[in-house]
């Protein structure tokens, strides 16, 4: 492979939508105003202390999760944000349990807050985040790592699952 080739290889990215934390921010802003002028027939339990531990507890766990998988990112001096060229391909730590650990943390602080706020809208609107997640995200970012790294992302694929 020639330096221009090569060149133009470490700048490619994986051309996802948008970035995936916009994505949650963008799908949680509408579930709660959804919450507001349309709201669902669907009454959670009334226990809302039982909501909050709940949705408590997952946001705590996201949290933990997205940090570990940032970490162990920034160990590897690869960049976090998909919309920059991957420098090393992350398959130790927590990305040895998920290969994407970032984004099930991610899903874990949404399903936390839409359980605390008590938020119909954003537990529905789970479903259509994770198609578009998977098909406008992960489902690039794979083919995309598949192409920088070759069989060594291919033998990753094979030993760890996408989601846990």
């Amino acid at each position: 492979m020639g330096p221009a080739s090569q060149q133009a290889r470490d700048t490619a990215t994986a051309g996802v939508i948008t970035r995936p934390p916009l994505l949650y921010l963008v799908y949680l802003i509408l579930g709660l105003a959804l919450d507001r002028v349309l709201p669902l027939p669907l009454a959670l339990p009334e226990a809302a202390l039982l909501s909050w531990i709940a949705g408590g507890v997952l946001i705590l766990v996201g949290v933990a999760i997205v940090g570990a998988g940032i970490s162990n990112f920034s160990r590897a001096r690869t960049p976090v944000p998909s919309n920059q060229p991957v420098r090393a391909l992350v398959t130790t730590g927590i990305h040895g349990w998920s290969r994407n650990p970032i984004y099930v943390g991610m899903f874990l602080l949404y399903a936390g807050i839409g359980l605390a706020a008590r938020s119909p809208w954003v537990l529905v609107l789970t479903l259509p985040l994770a198609i578009i997640m998977h098909y406008g995200v992960v489902a690039r970012e794979e083919a995309y790592l598949e192409r920088r790294f070759g069989d060594a992302y291919r033998d990753y694929k094979a030993r760890v699952r996408r989601w846990v």
